[in-house]
Parts: structure tokens; C-alpha cells; sequence
């Protein structure tokens, strides 16, 4: 009997062990699943918090527009000014302004701006409409001869162009585009018929090449179209018509129709064929017009351009570097602007010694640096030195990218100009020689 006891005895203890046991894996498990439910709320708010700050970055990089103030067109005069004195030695006098200008055209401006990026564009449509379109009964309607804000916006587009635009003949000859352009008065609507090609230059291995056209309205690059790709001719017909919704005519006189023949490649990247750039302000919208323009190879140098001074003090072995100012600096950002900053090494040979780096301008093309730099330079070293100067665009979102730099050397600079102004720093000691210098991509 005590035998027996014992084991029953035994036996519910190891029920109550086994019991116990599987109580607290229970347990464990409820407490794991309610700390991994907590860990995945966590984790998706951050990533809901994380996409709408991307969102609003993005939105606010489309929106983004900064009015000029008087402070800016006052340091903008005052350069203008010294500049003026220096070349010619009589003190200028400051522009009137009208007053009328300078009310309406920020808010116009600033009302265009926000329109960009929310672009009502139609798929494209193969061969021409057949609804009529109206027109206005005259063109005094569209553009007034006293109205000072489409007299702006034709300024602002040409300075624009100014970036884009390159008056040079064209150095080879890669073809010729013909399109027609007509506005839509009613429904604000401008249509583009990209019809067809002449003479393109072969660009695959059978003498023939596989064209396409891209269409942008510079500045936006964001929304591209394209047509359709003609299989192995050099003179393609496209015939194909575009619908850019939502244009009205004062926000036209400040865009520029960027027409770009891409060659199609099945297993490598397309390969340019040529472009065509077309300030809207210097299009009659009055009526239809047809174009035919030569295509010019795509300009790959085109950065802009940087002032700067060089000075070198013998005495005190001192080498200093002004950064000035920069114009027509290449567009970085989808709202066509950049975010540029100047970073300069000093540089002995191939090795960096030192870096500076200027403030970063927020949404500009022209910024005023107005930044100096000085390093220690022994004379026996100054022919060794070089500056690696580079401007570039900052970026919160990923890396900043390269817009342009120069290389300010006495030996091997990175043009003729930059090699002359370091030898022209050499031979005037103590005296500060300012020139421009055009940018070169990396």
C-alpha cells in the first residue's frame, strides 16, 4: 500500500510540474505576441511618420518659392554698383523700379509657382483632333502693351532661357525636328504635334536608328512625354499631337519647350541624338505655327559659371580665396532650382591638405557667396599648390550631387583661364585679381 502511495504520489506531482510548465510556455508566448504586436505599432508609425515627411518634402521642394526683398535687390545694386565703379570710375545710378511691377508680379509669380507640379496632362493622342478650338479675336486681349506683367514674365523667361540656351551654331550637324505649336484660349490648353524628322545621324550598327522625341516645359522636368519609337529610319514621321492642360498664357511666356530626339537601345541606355530649346515668350500663339529647327548635340558642359579672387601676401605667406558669386548654375532640383554651397581643398600635388566649405543658398541659380578663405602657403610652395574649388548642390534626402568646379592652378589647372589667374596672382603680389570661370562637370 505505501508502495502504491508513493507512486500515485509521484505520478501527480509530475502532472503538476508538466502542468506548470505549460502555464508559463503559455504565458511566455501571450507576453512575446504582446511585445512583437508592440514592436510592429512602433515600427509603423515611424515608417507613417517617415513617408509623410518625405511627402512633405517633396511637396514643399514643388512649392517652395522665395519673393525678392528689398534687402536682396539692394546687395544685388551695390554689386552692380561696385562693379560699375571699378570699370568705369563714375558712381551709377540705381534703375526706377515702377511701382505698378513690382505689386503684381511676385503674386503672379508666386500663384504660377504653386500651380507647378499639379499638371493636368492628357495621354497623347495619335494624329490631330477634331475639335475646333477658339480663339481670341485679337491678340491685345492676351498680351497688353502696357500690362507690366507679362512684360515681366517675357523677362523672366529670357533670363531663364539664358541658362539653357546656347546661340552658337551648332558644331555638327545632327538633323532637323518639325513640330507646330497652338494655345487653346478656351480651355487654356497648349498642343504640341511633334510631326516628323530630317536627315538624323546613324547611331546603330545597320546605318539607321531607332528615334524617339521627349517633350519637356523647362523649368519642370518632372512631367516628360514621349512618342512613339519609328523602327530604323534616319527620317522618322511621328505625327503624334500633345496636350498640356492648365496653361494659362501668362504662365507660357515663362516656359521653354525642350524638344530631345533619344535614339532607342533594347540592352544599353538610349543615346542622344539632339535637342531643341524654344522660349514660349517668342512664340505668336495668335494662330498656328509650324517650326522646322535644327537639332544641336546635347550641351553636356553647360554648369554656369563662378567669380572669384585670388590674392597671395609674400610676407606673411598667405594665400587667400574669395568666392564671390555664381551665375546660370545647372538646375539640381525638380522645381528647377538647386540648393548650392562651394567646397574648396587645398591641395599639394594629388594630396588634400585642407577644406573650407561657404553657407548653402537655398533655391538659387545666382547665389552672392561673398565668402574668403585664406591658408598658410610658403613662397618655395606656391607654383605646387592648386585649389580644387566645387560647387555643389545639397541635398537632405540622399547625396549631394556635383554642379560644376575648376581647378585654380599654376601648372595644370583645369582650363586656360584657371592656369591664368593663378600665374596672373603670382606676378602681382598683394593685389587681388578677380575673373570668372566657367564650370566643368566632373
Amino acid at each position: 500500500m505505501r508502495k502504491e502511495s508513493s507512486f500515485s504520489f509521484k505520478r501527480a506531482l509530475i502532472k503538476i510540474c508538466i502542468r506548470r510548465v505549460f502555464i508559463g510556455i503559455k504565458m511566455a508566448s501571450i507576453v512575446l505576441i504582446a511585445c512583437l504586436a508592440i514592436l510592429g505599432l512602433i515600427i509603423s508609425i515611424a515608417l507613417f511618420l517617415a513617408g509623410g515627411y518625405l511627402w512633405w518634402r517633396h511637396k514643399r521642394s514643388q512649392l517652395q518659392f522665395i519673393e525678392p526683398n528689398e534687402d536682396e535687390e539692394s546687395s544685388s545694386y551695390s554689386l552692380r554698383a561696385a562693379q560699375d565703379i571699378v570699370d568705369s570710375g563714375n558712381p551709377p545710378t540705381k534703375p526706377q523700379v515702377p511701382v505698378t511691377q513690382a505689386i503684381t508680379t511676385p503674386l503672379q509669380n508666386n500663384i504660377n509657382r504653386k500651380l507647378n507640379g499639379f499638371l493636368s496632362l492628357r495621354t497623347p493622342l495619335i494624329g490631330v483632333s477634331g475639335a475646333s478650338q477658339t480663339k481670341p479675336q485679337s491678340v491685345s486681349s492676351v498680351a497688353n502693351p502696357g500690362d507690366g506683367t507679362t512684360k515681366d514674365s517675357a523677362n523672366k523667361s529670357i533670363s531663364m532661357t539664358d541658362m539653357y540656351l546656347d546661340s552658337t551654331d551648332p558644331s555638327e550637324n545632327v538633323g532637323q525636328i518639325h513640330f507646330s505649336l497652338e494655345y487653346d484660349f478656351q480651355n487654356t490648353t497648349l498642343i504640341l504635334k511633334v510631326l516628323q524628322g530630317k536627315e538624323l545621324p546613324a547611331k546603330d550598327l545597320s546605318g539607321t536608328s531607332d528615334p524617339y522625341v521627349r517633350v519637356t516645359l523647362l523649368p519642370d522636368k518632372k512631367h516628360r512625354l514621349e512618342t512613339k519609337i519609328k523602327r530604323r529610319t534616319l527620317n522618322p514621321r511621328w505625327n503624334e499631337t500633345f496636350y498640356f492642360e492648365g496653361f494659362p498664357i501668362q504662365k507660357l511666356q515663362s516656359r521653354v519647350l525642350h524638344l530631345h530626339v533619344f535614339d532607342y537601345d533594347r540592352f544599353s541606355r538610349d543615346d542622344s541624338i539632339g535637342e531643341v530649346f524654344l522660349p514660349l515668350c517668342q512664340v505668336d500663339f495668335a494662330g498656328k505655327q509650324s517650326f522646322w529647327k535644327a537639332l544641336k548635340p546635347p550641351a553636356k558642359d553647360k554648369c554656369g559659371e563662378l567669380l572669384s579672387s585670388l590674392c597671395y601676401h609674400p610676407s606673411n605667406s598667405i594665400l587667400t580665396l574669395t568666392l564671390i558669386k555664381a551665375r546660370n548654375l545647372k538646375a539640381k532640383d525638380i522645381n528647377g532650382k538647386s540648393d548650392p554651397y562651394v567646397k574648396v581643398w587645398l591641395q599639394f600635388g594629388d594630396k588634400r591638405v585642407e577644406k573650407r566649405k561657404t553657407p548653402i543658398f537655398t533655391c538659387t541659380l545666382n547665389p552672392v557667396f561673398n565668402e574668403s578663405f585664406s591658408f598658410n602657403v610658403p613662397w618655395e610652395k606656391i607654383r605646387e599648390c592648386s585649389l580644387d574649388v566645387m560647387v555643389m548642390d545639397f541635398d537632405n534626402i540622399g547625396r549631394n550631387e556635383l554642379i560644376g568646379r575648376i581647378l585654380l592652378a599654376g601648372k595644370n589647372g583645369s582650363g586656360a583661364s584657371e592656369t591664368k589667374h593663378w600665374q596672373d596672382m603670382i606676378s602681382k603680389p598683394r593685389q587681388t585679381v578677380v575673373q570668372w570661370h566657367r564650370l566643368k562637370p566632373e
